[in-house]
């Protein structure tokens, strides 16, 4: 089969890396890559929401099956022009990818399936919501509505950080036309966790749990980030609760989206805080997570271009995935600044030395080639990823890694899986 992957981080490498294994596999492209990307796939020069020539470049090259790792071209509608050219697409329409795309469309369509989450509200006058925010009282969260890049969710501990937080969301519009609405909810307490599914809008067949380190400082301290690493399994995710996330989320979301027309096919991701009454939603992501996709395609056993063939043909239900037993983690290795602004181009050195590591790999996320060496390209430039006997060894493991990488200001933090080794 030829296969295309989109886009260019650690996801990507990641995706990449797994299909790459796959004996259906006859070539592979990305696009539009990264430079570790490149050592595994075929680099296409187009951008990750060039629609257009996405969708032409796979009907010149006759495209098998076609991957898009990030949200946004999902959200464009990438899926319903691939399928009007009668090209495969594993992922959702963009009436599904909603789930992403508007925080207000996932919480309406939560509350009309009785799916357990926060209170909340939808405004677009900003006077309203600060209103709102008075009458409700303070720790709240207040959401941008469209894509933010992940910077969208606001927690604010008092009534004055949420009116300051509206006014820049709609007024500052700091998030630019994904500010024109806002969420504000319920501030829910527990531990968060990753729950990850395919779908083929019938069958919900669940992946590993995971859970990533959204703060970018040890601690869970700073600012929040696209993710500054996770791991697999996570043990807040019991059996008990892993049943009852599928029957209370998982499946009625699926249903619910069917009952209005839409059928879900992909990855469908929810990001859950298990309270003290169960777990609660707090978003729905319609594609892997980034940087939990690293550690639990560390664990998966089998085809994962099998998978994703019986998810676009509906066939889900003939597949039972088979996961390594030993948990991943991924250390994510950021320029300095992230997630505020950062420089590129620094020269990364240390690769070199982890081309042969047989417990983990280095998945590429913002990186670039200069001259023949590879450099920092973005804000998360690295995802370490290593596996072991138990979490202290898949620790343990990728740490030794991540002190083999060195580029002048580096940062990563030093507490991934932190929760898991206290539950040890």
């Amino acid at each position: 089969m030829r296969v295309l992957v989109i886009g260019g981080g650690g996801r990507e490498h990641a995706l990449v890396w797994k299909l790459s294994q796959s004996p259906l596999l006859t070539k592979l492209y990305c696009a539009p890559g990264n430079a570790g990307i490149a050592e595994v796939a075929e680099i296409v020069a187009i951008a990750a929401d060039d629609i257009k020539a996405l969708v032409a470049f796979a009907r010149a090259e006759k495209i098998d099956l076609i991957v898009p790792g990030p949200e946004l071209p999902l959200t464009l509608g990438i899926a319903d022009a691939l399928e009007g050219h009668g090209l495969r697409c594993f992922g959702p329409v963009a009436a599904a990818a909603r789930l992403e795309g508007s925080k207000a469309f996932t919480k309406d369509l939560l509350s009309e399936c009785g799916i357990p989450t926060g209170f909340y509200s939808t405004f677009t006058d900003p006077d309203e919501a600060r209103r709102y925010v008075r009458e409700v009282g303070a720790p709240i969260v207040v959401k941008a509505d469209g894509l933010a890049a992940g910077k969208g969710v606001l927690l604010c501990s008092t009534v004055e950080e949420a009116e300051d937080a509206i006014d820049r969301t709609m007024r500052s519009r700091v998030f630019g036309s994904a500010g024109d609405k806002v969420v504000v909810e319920e501030f829910l307490e527990g531990e968060e966790a990753s729950f990850m599914a395919v779908t083929d809008g019938q069958t919900v067949l669940p992946l590993a749990s995971s859970q990533d380190h959204k703060r970018a400082l040890d601690g869970d301290r700073g600012p929040n980030t696209g993710g500054m690493g996770a791991y697999s399994p996570a043990p807040v995710v019991t059996a008990e609760l892993h049943e009852q996330v599928m029957a209370e989320v998982m499946r009625p979301v699926v249903t619910g989206l069917a009952d209005r027309g839409i059928r879900y096919r992909g990855v469908l991701y929810a990001g859950l805080m298990v309270t003290r009454e169960g777990p609660k939603v707090l978003e729905f992501n319609v594609r892997f997570g980034d940087p939990e996709c690293q550690a639990i395609l560390m664990r998966l056993r089998g085809d994962l271009l099998e998978m994703m063939n019986a998810t676009v043909d509906g066939e889900l239900s003939t597949l039972s995935p088979q996961w390594d037993e030993r948990p991943a983690v991924c250390v994510v290795m950021a320029a300095e600044g992230y997630p505020g602004n950062y420089e590129k181009g620094r020269v990364i050195s240390g690769l070199e030395d982890l081309r042969e590591w047989s417990d983990g790999v280095v998945f590429h996320a913002g990186t670039a080639t200069d001259e023949g060496r590879v450099v920092t390209a973005g804000g998360r430039v690295l995802g370490v990823t290593a596996i072991g006997s138990d979490i202290d060894a898949a620790v343990g493991e990728a740490y030794r890694a991540v002190d083999a990488i060195r580029w002048e200001g580096v940062h990563f933090r030093r507490d991934i899986a932190h929760r898991a080794l206290r539950q040890r």
